[in-house]
C-alpha cells in the first residue's frame, strides 16, 4: 500500500491535538522543498512544507533527572527544536513522566528490544518515540497496539533503519546495506503502519557513507510522501562528522529533501546542535544570525589571522545578534569584504582600518584591533537587542572561511 497525499484532503484534515495550529511553511532558495505528509512532534510541525527542525540526543543516563533536564536546557539554548532521550532500562522508562513535563522541547523516546518501553513512553507524555522494529520482538503482533497507542495519545513515531541493524534476510538479498536494501526495510515498515490505519510517522534510513546515505534518501523521497528525518550515523569525531553532515544534507537539502535532522558527532551534544543550526541558515532555511567572516593565513597576510580570529571568535562567544563580522589580514580583499559586512577590519602594516556598515570610522593600531572590534560589536549588538531584532534561539559565532580568488 503506497502512500499517497491528497491535498485535498490533507487541507481539511486538522492538526493532531499535540500540535499547533498555525500553518507553518519553509522554502529553500536553492529548489522547491518536497511534498510531504505533515505530522507533529509536540508542538513542533515535521513535513509539509514546515520548516525544517534540528534534533540532538542526551547522552546522560535517562533516569538521571536532573542531569537529563540540565542537558536537555543547554541544547534548547544552542537552538535546538526536539530533543530524543534513550530508554534502554527500567529506570529510564520511570523519569520520563518528569522528564516530559519539565523539558522546555518535545521529548522523544528512543526504544529498542523492548515493546513494554514505548507504551510507557506513551503514557509518559513523550511527544513521539522512535521505534525500531527490527529489533523489537514479535513487532508483527505488537505493532497494532503500538499504532492504536499513539493514535490515542495523538503522537507520531519514527521508523527506519541504520546500516548496522538491517534485517538479516535483507542484508543477504541485496549483498549488503545498499540504497535498495535500507529503503526495502524502510518500505516495509511504512507499509506494517499504514496497514493497520497508522500514518503520524517520520522515516529515517541512516548510513556513515555519504553517497551511499544520499542516494538512499533520494531513493526513498521517489517512493512516497512520508516525512523525512535526516542523518548520517557514526559520523565520527567533530571535525570528521560535520564534514559528512554537510555534505550529505547539504546534497539533500539543495534538492528539497529532509524534513529535521540530527548532525550525530563523537562529541558533547550542544556541538551537533550547532553544526545543524548553522548548516541550516547558510542553506537558507533559517534566518541568519551570528556569524564571523576570517580569511585564511596566507603569504600576503600582514597580521596573524589565525589568531585574530581566534580571539574575536572567543571574545563574542556569547553575542547572538544577527551580525556580521569581518576580519581580514590583508589589502587584496580586506577592505571590500570588510565593507559588506556589519563591522569589521582590514589589517596590514601595523594597523587596522575598522569599518562599519560599510565605511571607516577609525584606524587602530594592531593591539587595539581586537579590543576595538568586541567593543563595537556588542554596542551593535545591544542596540539590536533594544530594537527587538536578535532572534529567538539565536546562537553564537561559527568561523566562516573567505578563500581569496587567486589562490
Amino acid at each position: 500500500m503506497m502512500n499517497t497525499l491528497n491535498t485535498e484532503k490533507s487541507a481539511e484534515k486538522p492538526f493532531r491535538k499535540t500540535g499547533n495550529p498555525v500553518e507553518l511553511t519553509s522554502e529553500s532558495p536553492l529548489h522547491p522543498r518536497r511534498k510531504s505528509h505533515r505530522i507533529m512532534v509536540g508542538s513542533v510541525p515535521v513535513g509539509g512544507g514546515a520548516p525544517i527542525s534540528v534534533q540532538s540526543m542526551t547522552n546522560t543516563l535517562t533516569a538521571n533527572v536532573p542531569a537529563t533536564l540540565q542537558q536537555i536546557a543547554e541544547l534548547t539554548a544552542a537552538g535546538c527544536d526536539i530533543v530524543r532521550v534513550a530508554v534502554p532500562s527500567q529506570d529510564d522508562a520511570d523519569a520520563l513522566p518528569e522528564i516530559c513535563r519539565k523539558s522546555p522541547v518535545p521529548i522523544i523516546a528512543d526504544i529498542h528490544f523492548q515493546s513494554k518501553y514505548v507504551f510507557q513512553a506513551i503514557d509518559a507524555g513523550c511527544a513521539a518515540v522512535r521505534v525500531n522494529p527490527g529489533n523489537i520482538r514479535k513487532f508483527n503482533e505488537v505493532g497494532p497496539s503500538i499504532c492504536k497507542a499513539a493514535t490515542d495519545a495523538g503522537i507520531s513515531l519514527r521508523i527506519g533503519v541504520n546500516a548496522g541493524s538491517l534485517d538479516k534476510e535483507l542484508y543477504a538479498k541485496y549483498g549488503g546495506p545498499t540504497p535498495e536494501a535500507l529503503v526495502a526495510s524502510a518500505l516495509k515498515e511504512a507499509h506494517m503502519f499504514e496497514d493497520v490505519g497508522f500514518h503520524d510517522f517520520k522515516i529515517s534510513v541512516k548510513h556513515h557513507d555519504v553517497i551511499t546515505m544520499v542516494e538512499t534518501y533520494r531513493l526513498l523521497a521517489s517512493k512516497g510522501h512520508w516525512p523525512l528525518h535526516l542523518g548520517v550515523t557514526e559520523a565520527g569525531p567533530a571535525w570528521q562528522g560535520t564534514i559528512k553532515s554537510c555534505l550529505a544534507f547539504g546534497a539533500l537539502l539543495a534538492e528539497g529533501i529532509g524534513d529535521t535532522i540530527r548532525v550525530s558527532l563523537s562529541a558533547p551534544p550542544v556541538e551537533e546542535v550547532k553544526v545543524g543550526c548553522k548548516l541550516l541558515e547558510y542553506m537558507g532555511l533559517r534566518p541568519r544570525k551570528f556569524d564571523i567572516i576570517s580569511c585564511p593565513s596566507c603569504g600576503r597576510a600582514q597580521v596573524d589571522v589565525i589568531q585574530l580570529a581566534s580571539a574575536v571568535t572567543e571574545g563574542l562567544k556569547d553575542v547572538t545578534a544577527p551580525i556580521r563580522v569581518a576580519v581580514m589580514g590583508c589589502i587584496v580583499n580586506g577592505p571590500g569584504e570588510a565593507r559588506e559586512a556589519d563591522l569589521g577590519v582590514a589589517s596590514g602594516n601595523g594597523k587596522g582600518q575598522i569599518f562599519i556598515k560599510g565605511k571607516v570610522i577609525e584606524t587602530v593600531p594592531e593591539d587595539q584591533i581586537v579590543d576595538t572590534l568586541l567593543t563595537k560589536a556588542q554596542e551593535i549588538a545591544a542596540q539590536m537587542e533594544a530594537d527587538g531584532l536578535v532572534p529567538v534561539n539565536a546562537t553564537g559565532p561559527v568561523v566562516v572561511p573567505i578563500q581569496h580568488p587567486n589562490r
